[in-house]
């Protein structure tokens, strides 16, 4: 296997070779998600996702507990169903949430950054060897067991990074996040400004008519269906915004506080993912350029492109910390998820876990997401595609509760929840209804093929996962 893939293979999608290349599919469905993300997909999602958050954050004004969501399910779902719906959403948040803190070590995340890049922390350093021309024994290549062992080993670093500033005092909290939001306003800015003007000053924009009116199918499905697939990357995008609801206790005015930062969380991911969006269509290089770059994180080398070495190794460090900090943050609201779910006794283990410290830290929760974490990222070790299926579920989980809290406050409490200071208004029937369909639309795009046709290497074992 070529670690250098050629233009002319981006032809034939399907073959065995193609399939297992390092990036090689992903690049194609960038492709595709950056051609139709500001003209209809990345629109379409903005309005459903935000109506969305407005029926999240009606039931969390009502009820700003830790655990949030599975709480949300419970509550809505009546007290004749509460147990069951609390339990399954219970599972089904604390299996996205913990794989999601793995996930952001290692591969792409498409839910948790204003910027619609393939964000990695392990394959941005190791991309940093691309631009060098830096030979790896055995090759960049997944099937190199040398180079997973590699992957792997900064994974489990860049994720033990992240656990341990979960150890520190709690008034540290406050300003890692200070810190955090400073640091991704940067690489938003320089995105924004930085970047522009090294692309006008070596390879050059995109058209305004490629940006705005033309589509790219690299996936072998019939058009629409290709369309529907671009919604991976922007409701991707727009995932995880409940996180503000699992740390409402700790939360001053939390009925308020918690329920405005879910919504305007939303609000600001959308608005700033849009703005980047639109920036990196026309930043992007052609696709005979993108199609033939060989890092196993693409955007390192445009940046190369654009920037020089030394910008592309600026940028690609503002990530890795980035992300570091950002998986950070993620533990601290999945940490509290788990400890409520521990303290109505529904995980193994539950009386442990549900514990806290003196100064009232879930820290034992934090411990399990450790340990559950790096189990994962050991995966890697004997096979990438093992570790990419089981992360490739953590959003399936997270979207299947977005679209059965509305369909449980439609159908069992619409008239429930009247203390809330985020009432939705005699339309809320509407916007439950709404909410509902678009999720479920998204987690069928989610369940469905994303290359044609179907075969052993291309199939979505997130499906056989999810029955499991």
């Amino acid at each position: 296997m070529s670690p250098t893939p050629s233009v002319d293979k981006k032809a034939d999608l399907n073959s065995a070779e193609d399939n297992s290349s390092i990036d090689q599919d992903e690049i194609q469905l960038v492709g595709e998600a950056l051609l139709t993300l500001p003209r209809s997909s990345y629109v379409i999602t903005l309005v459903f996702m935000f109506i969305t958050a407005g029926v999240l954050a009606e039931i969390c004004s009502a009820l700003p507990l830790s655990g949030s969501i599975y709480i949300w399910a419970a509550e809505s779902a009546g007290p004749k169903h509460a147990r069951f719906f609390g339990f399954l959403v219970a599972w089904w948040a604390c299996t996205a949430w913990m794989t999601f803190a793995a996930s952001n070590s290692q591969v792409r995340d498409y839910g948790v950054s204003a910027l619609p890049k393939t964000h990695t922390t392990a394959n941005y350093l190791v991309s940093i060897m691309a631009i060098y021309d830096v030979n790896f024994p055995g090759g960049i290549d997944n099937s190199n067991v040398k180079w997973r062992a590699i992957i792997w080993a900064l994974s489990e670093a860049f994720f033990i990074m992240g656990i341990a500033i979960n150890y520190l005092p709690p008034r540290w909290y406050s300003r890692i996040f200070r810190f955090t939001i400073g640091l991704l306003m940067l690489d938003f800015l320089l995105c924004l400004i930085w970047l522009p003007i090294g692309v006008s000053k070596t390879y050059g924009f995109r058209s305004a008519k490629d940006v705005f009116t033309a589509t790219y199918n690299g996936t072998g499905a019939p058009p629409v269906w290709n369309w529907m697939l671009s919604f991976l990357f922007t409701a991707g995008t727009l995932t995880g915004f409940d996180a503000s609801g699992h740390i409402a206790e700790e939360t001053k005015n939390a009925s308020v506080v918690a329920a405005k930062g879910l919504f305007t969380g939303a609000v600001a991911t959308g608005i700033l993912g849009f703005i980047t969006a639109i920036l990196f269509l026309f930043c992007t290089p052609s696709f005979d350029v993108l199609f033939a770059l060989n890092a196993p994180q693409p955007f390192v080398q445009i940046y190369a492109q654009a920037l020089g070495r030394g910008g592309a190794v600026f940028m690609s460090i503002l990530a890795i910390i980035g992300l570091v900090l950002n998986t950070s943050i993620a533990v601290v609201a999945a940490s509290r998820l788990v400890f409520a779910v521990a303290r109505d006794g529904v995980l193994p283990g539950s009386q442990w876990i549900g514990r806290v410290t003196e100064d009232g830290q879930p820290r034992n929760a934090v411990t399990v997401m450790f340990v559950f974490g790096a189990a994962i990222l050991c995966t890697i070790l004997p096979s990438q595609v093992a570790f990419t299926s089981l992360v490739s579920a953590g959003a399936v989980p997270t979207i299947a509760a977005y679209a059965l809290i509305p369909l449980l406050r439609l159908t069992m409490t619409p008239n429930s929840f009247r203390s809330t200071h985020f009432n939705l208004g005699r339309f809320r029937k509407l916007y439950y209804l709404a909410a509902f369909v678009f999720n479920t639309f998204v987690l069928a795009v989610m369940l469905s093929p994303f290359f044609f046709p179907v075969t052993s290497e291309s199939f979505n074992f997130v499906r056989g996962e999810v029955a499991e």
